[in-house]
């Protein structure tokens, strides 16, 4: 990942900021951040204005550039301590970019960090176009380490390594999005109720929820009830606390002790084999995910496999759960998100909070006596049941044939 470090001071009276480079090579790509200016508004109004080019070689299938993500932090030097760039507003605050530019992007610096009178304080921009990332998962469950890769290009879906021995995540660019659904939604719940959500890091997420054969290399056996001897299916049956651990899940569980979990569970086994903060989603990560920048009930033209449709012979299955990735995808490339096994996240079950401090990367409930699920399954007649607003929930000890994971990878920069 290409780091570009810009270091400016501020004294009290008077803005002074010094500017130093910091790069660092990454062995998959050509990526470089340039051309870098870094102006505060004068007379001082808070605001920071920031100017800069990337260049980047790699391209995709079609020959087209790749997108490139961007990532800005802050860090007080003097008092030792990170600070949030949230207020970010322009060119790479929210979406990806192409080689090219230049670019600008504006901070809110008096929002985020009000007491910017310190004697010092770094930027720090991040480029990087890992868009993908590649878990091998071929050594199975007696495998000391789960090698990782990443990739400008997504997964051949014409090729089951995809759904058997490699898992593939889509990086998610961080964002704002509005959450829960309007009042004249068809099917809304009274619990779905409309804000705005700050998601301040970019995360990884499933392409294809964790199928039967992606499960049992991990754990070692296939829990599923609708078992298909390929193992294409999406794996049912696990517990959440099958998932995480009854230990790590006990009392508040998420949010109080973060992404700890049991060590002999699913999400124990993958975080050890690839030293990655592999876990479920957040339930506001998930319907970032899934909406991809929408605000419709259904996040593409159509949803998949649900009770309404589940006699179709898509996906090679006349009944119940089908081959992952057998319905059209979202605008990020991540399929399944209505339908197939509704899925486990993260967060307790409760009302929604939605003072302007629960908003940046919710959490849910403090405690509580179910989990979220997401997405619908076959088990929902009614379409409405699959929307990207719904909301679902299940006791973390029930084995539940219609619940499934699509696995998160969260990152710490």
């Amino acid at each position: 990942m290409n780091n570009m470090c810009f270091i400016m001071k501020k004294k009290l009276f008077q803005l002074c900021w010094l500017l130093t480079l910091l790069l660092v090579s990454i062995s998959f790509a050509d990526v470089q951040v340039r051309d870098v200016s870094v102006k505060p508004r004068y007379p001082w109004n808070g605001l920071v204005d920031i100017t800069y080019s990337i260049l980047c070689g790699e391209t995709d299938d079609n020959g087209e550039p790749v997108d490139i993500y961007v990532d800005f932090k802050g860090y007080d030097t003097v008092l030792k301590k990170e600070f949030p760039m949230i207020s970010l507003t322009g060119q790479g605050a929210t979406a990806p970019l192409k080689t090219g530019g230049p670019y600008t992007v504006t901070w809110n610096a008096a929002k985020d960090y009000p007491t910017l009178n310190s004697s010092g304080f770094q930027v720090k921009i991040h480029a990087t176009v890992k868009m993908y990332m590649v878990v091998d998962l071929s050594g199975g469950p007696d495998a000391t380490h789960y090698p990782v890769r990443y990739s400008v290009k997504g997964p051949n879906l014409n090729d089951d390594t995809c759904r058997t021995t490699e898992l593939w995540l889509r990086r998610i660019p961080k964002g704002k999005f509005l959450m829960g659904s309007p009042e004249y939604e068809t099917g809304r719940k009274s619990d779905e109720i409309q804000h705005e959500v700050t998601i301040t890091k970019d995360f990884y997420i499933g392409v294809l929820e964790c199928t039967q054969r992606q499960y049992e290399l991990i754990m070692g056996y296939n829990p599923a009830k609708f078992q298909s001897a390929d193992g294409l299916r999406p794996v049912e049956m696990p517990s959440y606390n099958d998932i995480r651990g009854a230990t790590a899940t006990a009392g508040a569980g998420w949010p109080t002790f973060g992404h700890k979990v049991d060590a002999s569970s699913f999400f124990g086994k993958l975080q050890a084999k690839t030293g990655l903060i592999l876990d479920l989603p957040t339930e506001a990560q998930w319907e970032y995910a899934c909406r991809a920048g929408t605000d419709t009930p259904f996040n593409s033209g159509g949803v998949g496999r649900y009770g309404g449709n589940k006699n179709d012979n898509i996906g090679g299955y006349s009944r119940w759960h089908t081959k992952v990735g057998s319905y059209s995808p979202n605008d990020w490339g991540l399929y399944d998100m209505h339908g197939n096994v509704i899925e486990w996240c993260l967060d307790w079950y409760g009302e929604y909070k939605i003072d302007a401090k629960s908003c940046v990367d919710p959490k849910g409930a403090d405690t509580g006596n179910v989990r979220v699920l997401r997405g619908g399954s076959v088990y929902d007649n009614n379409v409405e049941g699959c929307r990207s607003a719904a909301r679902n929930t299940y006791i973390v000890w029930g084995n539940n044939d219609g619940a499934g994971i699509r696995i998160t990878c969260h990152l710490t920069n």
